[in-house]
């Protein structure tokens, strides 16, 4: 089992294509939960992911109650992170069995998706930032969950 970084209906093809290369480079999958806001053959998308998309460990879902009920299936913990949580990511214990969920870059998750989730995490900001790139907050999380599951290349 490994873990796993969920995207939630993606509207930037440059932040997705970002994410499936650092996933396929440290060895994570990637589930995009449909639909997403552009065309997943969008030249964005392999712009931002180079030749690291064929590698991507990539399961596409047609939408929130299929992947929900495929997680589940799969006894795996759902790890949203989210702008309204308050347990920081560095303080939160990863499992190997996490999926990391992000929401959409202009709207987050909706409240049924927010509150489905085993847990709530969040990156502290300094006062006034409203939120880092989708792309930066998934590696910082990947990251430090890969540091504590001692998961290494």
């Amino acid at each position: 089992m490994k873990l796993r970084i969920a995207l939630y209906q993606p509207d930037i093809p440059g932040n997705t294509g970002t994410i499936l290369r650092m996933a396929a480079c440290l060895g994570l999958g990637v589930d995009i939960i449909e639909p997403a806001g552009f065309d997943l053959s969008d030249r964005g998308l392999k712009r931002a992911g180079m030749d690291y998309l064929e590698q991507a460990a990539l399961t596409r879902h047609l939408d929130w109650e299929h992947f929900n009920q495929w997680r589940l299936s799969e006894n795996r913990r759902l790890v949203l992170l989210s702008t309204k949580a308050a347990q920081p990511y560095t303080d939160f214990s990863y499992r190997m069995d996490d999926i990391l969920l992000f929401g959409r870059e202009s709207a987050g998750v909706p409240d049924h998706v927010h509150n489905t989730s085993d847990e709530r995490i969040i990156i502290p900001m300094v006062e006034g930032a409203r939120s880092l790139n989708l792309a930066l907050t998934t590696a910082m999380s990947a990251g430090e969950a890969m540091r504590q599951i001692n998961i290494s290349r």
